[in-house]
């Protein structure tokens, strides 16, 4: 069974579309998925179905709607026993990590090789690795499936590694000087997230060395009045420091050698 969290949540099996539709069994698979290879307790299935609300009837209907999530196992694969796909365990349930792919633990191992190639100080195979791990993502994690309270901190938490991914695999690609290349999608990620430091101190550099130093200044006022109209906060001490470098054209700002240190901290490559 191959299953996606990284968007809506699919499930298909050689093909066959076996996602299901009714909201407990969905989140029930979701839950399974996220944990897959570990035990998911019987607990954990009623507080994320119930919220703290559970009928006495929740551990028999769990039961039940494990069943329904084998019996859709059948249509995709009927000669497959739905028991070894979801295997019940003392006190819980286990996806079988042998008969089922999940694109979130592929997200993850490629962008563990993305990290690992930043500490090499390889940016062009960390920049490959980092997209194809971006490329997984469809849109925001179990969009449109009504989370409870574990899918939903398990969301956020997946929403934040993408984020830390995305980050970092800009920063490499500003090191292979893709300044250019990037530009259209930086004015997209700033305005999608108009207070988000990170995002427009990267898209204040990509422009700084596009030769678009006016607009570059005019990203980080932009940044100050939002911050400013919504928190009463002024930007960092380190977005500040890449505002003045820009505004007198600090020799730091260029393309960095290929000596580098990897994944320098943008705040240092702008202070110095």
């Amino acid at each position: 069974m191959d299953i996606s969290v990284l968007g809506s949540l699919l499930a298909h099996i050689k093909g066959v579309d076996v996602t299901p539709t009714a909201t407990k069994q969905a989140k029930l698979l979701a839950l399974l998925a996220l944990h897959r290879g570990r035990l998911v307790s019987l607990t954990e299935c009623t507080e994320e179905l119930w919220a703290g609300q559970a009928p006495r009837s929740a551990s028999a209907a769990i039961h039940t709607y494990i069943g329904k999530l084998r019996a859709l196992a059948t249509t995709g694969a009927p000669a497959t026993d739905p028991r070894v796909v979801i295997v019940t365990r003392p006190g819980g349930y286990q996806l079988n990590p042998e008969l089922t792919q999940v694109d979130s633990d592929e997200f993850e191992r490629l962008a563990e090789r993305g990290h690992r190639a930043v500490a090499a100080g390889d940016d062009a195979a960390a920049a490959t690795r980092f997209r194809q791990a971006l490329a997984l993502w469809r849109g925001p994690a179990l969009a449109d499936l009504a989370t409870g309270p574990l899918l939903t901190i398990r969301a956020r938490e997946l929403e934040e590694r993408r984020r830390a991914v995305l980050d970092r695999c800009i920063n490499a690609e500003l090191r292979l000087g893709r300044h250019y290349e990037l530009l259209g999608e930086l004015f997209t990620h700033a305005a999608g997230d108009p207070t988000h430091e990170q995002m427009h101190a990267h898209l204040m550099l990509a422009l700084y060395r596009a030769g678009r130093r006016v607009e570059a200044l005019e990203i980080y006022r932009d940044l100050r009045n939002e911050l400013s109209g919504r928190f009463g906060l002024e930007p960092s001490p380190h977005i500040h420091a890449l505002y003045r470098a820009v505004l007198n054209s600090d020799q730091s700002l260029r393309r960095p050698t290929p000596t580098t240190t990897p994944d320098k901290p943008l705040a240092a490559q702008t202070a110095s």
